[in-house]
């Protein structure tokens, strides 16, 4: 697991991935993509190209839910990693994309 992972076991980790996995199937999920845009940036992206992103990473005790995941682009997601909400916003301050 990861330095500062959450305390799950491998079966509820396996439990949250496959969730999502079903989350990515739904409609709901199909209709998010198709706005094309990145949660975190704005940028438009081809529906194909977003990718899911837990908002409170599982690692970190997030959920596979309808409120804790959100479409990003796959540089947001990539650099985003495991940050909590505040992280990633100190982040971004940190290499001033925000005021």
């Amino acid at each position: 697991m990861k330095p500062y992972a959450y305390d799950l076991d491998q079966q509820d980790l396996n439990r949250e991935r496959q969730k999502a996995r079903e989350l990515r199937q739904s409609q709901w999920w199909k209709r998010r993509c198709a706005k094309g845009r990145c949660h975190y940036c704005g940028s438009r992206v081809a529906a194909a190209e977003l990718t899911m992103d837990h908002i409170v990473p599982l690692s970190r005790g997030g959920k596979s839910t309808k409120g804790n995941v959100v479409p990003a682009c796959k540089s947001c997601n990539t650099k985003k990693k495991q940050l909590l909400p505040m992280e990633w916003e100190e982040y971004l301050h940190t290499v001033q994309v925000l005021p």
